[in-house]
């Protein structure tokens, strides 16, 4: 329960950095907004990013890995419509904005996966030699 916690933080903090961009807006500036924009954002990512992963795969491979970030783009214009259907008025200018934003997102989720990567895996029992 602790990592679910943790991750969701992460999602919440990436998410508020991506939002400082100019080009994506949120309109509710509290951290309320941010926590349920990280909730549905952490969602979308465990169940719809796979499928998209597994139908993108030839082009993943074609680009070297490159095309994730056009996945990562995606998934935020996804985050942005369901955001919208639960009236959480976040928005991206346009798919330039959106590109930077996920890239931001995934830049800050890897720093600070590194960061917490001791309450992320478990702390481990470690044996003193002697």
């Amino acid at each position: 329960m602790n990592k679910l916690i943790i991750r969701w933080a992460i999602n919440a903090v990436a998410i508020y950095v991506a939002t400082l961009l100019p080009g994506i807006h949120l309109e509710s500036g509290d951290w309320l907004a941010f926590v349920w924009l990280a909730l549905i954002f952490g969602l979308l990512n465990a169940l719809v990013r796979p499928l998209l992963v597994l139908l993108t795969c030839p082009f993943i491979l074609l680009t070297l890995g490159l095309g994730t970030l056009v996945l990562n783009t995606v998934m935020l214009y996804l985050t942005q419509w369901v955001a919208q259907l639960f009236d959480i008025s976040f928005k991206l200018d346009s798919f330039g904005w959106a590109f930077l934003g996920a890239l931001v997102i995934s830049i800050v989720s890897v720093l600070l996966s590194i960061f917490f990567k001791d309450e992320l895996q478990g702390k481990r029992k470690r044996r003193k030699i002697r």
